[in-house]
Parts: structure tokens; C-alpha cells; sequence
């Protein structure tokens, strides 16, 4: 369609086997959105510019008849926070916003790895500084979840952007199915670094070292709850099914630790430190569990492929 006598044309491999053969459109006009913003304002204004970047706008033009330093403010940060958009224009009554990432210079695959790694780090870093009671340690924990943020809409953005026939730095040896799947992927590590936030977010309210009868035990449950991660991964990207099932079937082992850390907190008089470990104690036990959705994920995409292979 679109393919004319002299057409530059790009051909592709594609996962299934098949060719993919697509004009070369040097004229393309970027996608712009005009956004009104005069009632909004926080968390609503902050909400409408992410839906319009995941949407994959190139252009998103912020007008009203007076744009407020407080919004003005807001609309910066967001840029900061995201990868790819700049303001490119501004005056008191428009804010104009580019997104100068190239598609095809990132891979999702690259992405989740480093989302990965970034969450299992935050993680690790949370239970240690509710050992040591770092204040500046659990701070530096919950910075650094916007880094995972960022990540998480870029890949959202991406994967909304492949049903509009955008290419992607994976798009060759990447079927749509198996980018849906790292999409999956993509919000459960998303999850895992939030709850890193929460526990760091414990020791910054703690006002006592943890016991280390309790302490011990914690760290032990963590360690479990970061090697289901792991081992998640390495069945994702080994298509490992084999380790994939054995990593889901130690979740109840998990459960079982999480059970007797919260038996073992009652014991403490302060009920803010037995509330704030019950916390932290919920929140391994969940980034095991989102560490067992990946390791469904990895199986449903290891099957998908054996199929298609054979």
C-alpha cells in the first residue's frame, strides 16, 4: 500500500519468518497534541502530559491565556522525568514540547535489563540501610525509583507506538507478542522498585536501630525475595522453563518466612517499629510475588516460541 513505481521501500526480517516491506517516508509530519491547561494544575496537569507523551505525540503544545510559574514549574519537572521530551518553546501564554528520542536507538530488551537492575540495587540498598539506619541511603533509594519510572513509560510508550507501525531498535527479532510479554515484565519490576521506595521510606521514619534477632531474618527473607527476581530474569531472557517453575514454587517458601517475621514483630513494645517492619516484611513478600509473574511471563514466552519453532 502506499508503494509506487521509483518508492524507496525498507525490507525487514520479521520473528515469524516473513518479510516486512514499508515505504521509506521521508515526509512524515510530526504528531502533535494541543492541550488547553488552564484548570489544571498538580497532579491532573502531570497526568494529562504523560498520557500524551505514552501516546507517542512528537509535539505536545501546553496553551492557555496565562500559564502560571506553578505550572510552568510542574511542566518542567515532568520533562526531566521523562526520557526523550524538551521544551523547545515558551512563552507566558504556550509551553511547546519535542520528543527528540529516535526509536530506533532504544531496545526494550535493554530497557528491562536495566530496569532489573536498578530495582533488584534499590531494593538491596533499602534493607541495608534499615540495618545500618542511614537516613541519607534510604533517600538516595527513593530517588532513584523516578529512574525506573522513567523507564517503565518509556517502554509503555514504545509499545503503544509499534501498532502505529513506528520501528524499534528490537523490531527485527521481536514479535508484537513478545513485546506485550516485556511490557508485562516492564510494570512488575516497575512495582518492585516501588516497594524498595516504601522500605526506605520505613527507616527514614524509624527512630531506633531494627534488633538484630529480627534483623537476621529480615535480611535472609530479602536476599530470598531478590534471588526470585534474579532467577525470573534468567529464565526470561534463557527461555528457561525448567527455572522458571522451580522459581514460582519456592514463593510459598517465602510466604512462610514473611509469616514468622510478623510473628516475631509482635514481640516488640514500639508500635510504630511493629508497624513499620510489617511493612517492610509486606513488601518482600510482594517483590517475590511480582518476581513469580515474571517467571509466568518467562514460560508463556518460552512456550510461544518452542511453537513457533517447531
Amino acid at each position: 500500500m502506499g508503494v509506487e513505481a521509483g518508492s524507496r521501500v525498507s525490507v525487514r526480517n520479521q520473528p515469524d519468518g516473513s518479510l516486512n516491506i514499508a515505504t521509506l517516508d521521508t515526509t512524515t509530519k510530526p504528531k502533535k497534541r494541543k492541550m488547553e491547561i488552564t484548570n489544571y494544575k498538580g497532579e491532573g496537569l502531570i497526568r494529562n502530559i504523560i498520557a500524551a507523551y505514552v501516546a507517542g505525540y512528537d509535539l505536545i503544545e501546553l496553551v492557555s491565556p496565562r500559564i502560571l510559574a506553578e505550572q510552568k514549574k510542574i511542566i518542567r519537572e515532568i520533562c526531566h522525568k521523562l526520557i526523550g521530551p524538551e521544551i523547545i518553546e515558551e512563552t507566558s501564554k504556550s509551553v511547546l514540547i519535542q520528543d527528540l528520542l529516535n526509536p530506533e536507538e532504544v531496545s526494550i530488551k535493554k530497557s528491562i535489563r536495566r530496569m532489573y537492575l536498578i530495582s533488584t540495587s534499590m531494593h538491596k540498598d533499602a534493607i541495608q540501610s534499615l540495618r545500618t539506619g542511614e537516613k541519607d541511603l534510604a533517600l538516595d533509594v527513593m530517588l532513584r525509583d523516578d529512574e525506573v519510572d522513567r523507564l517503565f513509560l518509556l517502554i509503555s510508550k514504545q509499545f503503544r507506538s509499534l501498532f502505529r507501525g513506528t520501528r524499534l531498535a528490537d523490531t527485527t527479532e521481536t514479535s508484537i507478542d513478545e513485546y506485550h510479554d516485556f511490557r508485562l515484565v516492564a510494570s512488575s519490576l516497575e512495582r518492585i522498585a516501588d516497594h524498595a521506595h516504601r522500605i526506605a521510606g520505613v527507616t527514614r521514619k524509624l527512630q531506633g536501630p531494627v534488633p538484630e534477632e529480627i534483623m537476621g531474618p529480615i535480611e535472609r527473607a530479602s536476599e530470598e525475595a531478590r534471588s526470585t527476581v534474579e532467577k525470573a530474569i534468567d529464565a526470561l531472557y534463557g527461555c528457561d522453563v525448567k527455572l522458571a517453575n522451580k522459581t514460582i514454587e519456592n514463593i510459598q517458601h517465602i510466604k512462610t518466612d514473611v509469616d514468622k517475621l510478623n510473628a516475631s514483630f509482635m514481640k516488640l513494645k514500639d508500635v510504630g517499629t511493629v508497624v513499620g517492619l510489617g511493612t517492610v516484611a509486606d513488601s518482600i513478600e510482594r517483590t517475590a510475588e511480582y518476581g513469580t509473574n515474571i517467571a509466568e511471563t518467562a514460560i508463556n514466552m518460552a512456550i510461544a516460541t518452542t511453537e513457533e519453532s517447531a
